[in-house]
């Protein structure tokens, strides 16, 4: 039986609010939601300026006027880590073997190419199939700051304004990290591809960055590419500008094993430590990556409440290795997911990795229950990109959810009592049903609501990426 309030919730039209009351947005049923530590059947929810207002459970059946939404419902997936340009790389790079670095003249060659106009229509794309994987919000780690050989456009954030529209038309979320990018490595200039993604200096990059106000459902915050990238006397001007802002920050942090050495080399500590000295760590800031740390570093990370993004399957596409994720855990370190280089759009996929990575490296099952692998996949990921009150299927929490399907060959069969094991380890983007942000469908019945064609949108993207004439299909 309902609770004693679903009565009153259901007796009014969904969209008729009552005098004096906040305007009020669609109701939806869910089949099954996961409330953060449980699956419930038959839950209401109302929703008003963009978040949960009402949430009753033991709805048996969907009240008269409520959208339906079958299968599992989870609050909408975060996608903490994204370059978006990174996306007309999947499939290009995989022959001729090599390294993250040999991979990286690749990257360097798209990136030459783009324009504000064809960044915005690749990121466009890229961030729609996002919205159709169930991910409601993006952290975008973003360097693409200039013309090719560093000039600047006449809008010095042309290319951040160019994500800002994709994202607003995609219907998602957006977290702009804006990149601070100062050199080719440890007392090295930026290269000649790299100069594009170079404002000259920190205190030039701190002041284009704070000439880029989001709008809409964006935020913005900062980041630092790496400690080969940004010089230690810059890293305190990025951290103090995220700092006054109360924005999130975000670094890469030890990728790579040269990185590392090249570190010590040039400093004589970790880059952990490097990043701890200069104001860089916290409890606002996410590393990404982590991937190559002492057991000192581990222990300065969680010490200083920073986050972690991992992203497995980047990591194992560009050969990087498997973070220590589960002792940052147990350190303090709370864990969050990205797609990075977009090798793979699937966070479900992404929370499934990070467990099996540790099984192939301990020998051993059952590192995080799904319930933490969710929580990584929603509200610690939205936390990161500076979302608190997102990831939760809760009153007051922002209305972003995502559906996944519990009848397709992968999730058939489920057990009642194992749904959220299902999603985990079992389901991935292709089951994704629908995608809700601010309380609006984006995604419906496994069709965009804004994008009406999203293969053919990104094929077209990708194409003029390379420098391929567009195809005139009929």
């Amino acid at each position: 039986m309902p609770h004693p309030t679903s009565a009153q919730d259901t007796a009014r039209a969904p969209d008729t609010p009552a005098p004096g009351a906040p305007a009020r947005g669609p109701a939806y049923w869910l089949e099954h939601a996961w409330l953060g530590d449980r699956c419930e059947p038959g839950v209401l929810l109302t929703v008003a300026d963009g978040r949960i207002g009402a949430l009753t459970t033991g709805h048996e059946r969907p009240p008269r006027g409520a959208e339906i939404l079958r299968g599992l419902t989870l609050p909408g997936l975060a996608n903490v880590h994204s370059h978006a340009f990174h996306r007309a790389l999947r499939g290009a790079v995989q022959t001729g073997g090599g390294t993250f670095w040999t991979w990286r003249e690749s990257m360097y060659a798209v990136a030459q190419r783009l324009t504000p106009d064809s960044y915005h229509r690749l990121a466009r794309a890229a961030y729609a199939e996002m919205a159709l994987a169930g991910i409601t919000a993006v952290g975008e780690f973003h360097y693409l700051h200039h013309a090719p050989g560093g000039t600047r456009y006449d809008d010095p954030n042309a290319m951040g304004e160019a994500l800002l529209a994709a994202a607003d038309e995609a219907g998602i979320r957006l977290t702009l990290l804006d990149t601070a990018y100062l050199a080719a490595g440890f007392g090295e200039p930026p290269a000649a591809h790299q100069r594009r993604f170079d404002d000259g200096s920190a205190d030039a990059w701190a002041e284009r960055a704070a000439l880029l106000a989001p709008r809409g459902l964006a935020l913005r915050g900062a980041a630092v590419h790496s400690v080969r990238a940004v010089p230690a006397a810059a890293l305190s001007t990025v951290a103090d500008w995220a700092r006054e802002r109360g924005a999130p920050l975000h670094a890469h942090l030890s990728e790579q094993p040269a990185e590392n050495e090249a570190c010590l080399a040039a400093h004589g500590r970790t880059p952990a430590r490097l990043l701890a000295d200069h104001g860089v760590l916290g409890g606002r800031t996410t590393a990404v990556h982590a991937t190559h740390l002492t057991d000192d570093d581990i222990g300065l990370v969680g010490a200083t409440g920073t986050g972690t993004c991992m992203c497995p399957t980047t990591e194992r596409d560009l050969a990087d290795g498997t973070g220590p994720a589960a002792a940052l855990q147990r350190a303090g370190s709370a864990l969050s997911l990205g797609s990075d280089s977009h090798a793979v759009v699937d966070i479900l996929e992404e929370a499934r990795a990070m467990e099996l990575d540790e099984r192939l490296r301990t020998g051993r099952r059952g590192h995080w229950t799904a319930a933490a692998l969710l929580r990584a996949a929603t509200a610690d990921g939205h936390a990161a990109l500076g979302r608190p009150d997102a990831g939760r299927i809760a009153p007051g929490a922002a209305a972003d959810l995502t559906t996944v399907s519990l009848d397709s060959v992968r999730t058939a069969g489920a057990a009642p009592g194992r749904l959220a094991e299902t999603a985990v380890f079992a389901a991935g983007a292709a089951d994704v049903r629908h995608t809700v942000v601010a309380g609006r469908h984006l995604v419906r019945d496994g069709a965009h609501t804004r994008v009406p064609d999203v293969p053919r949108e990104l094929a077209a993207a990708i194409r003029a990426a390379h420098g391929e004439e567009p195809r005139h299909d009929r």
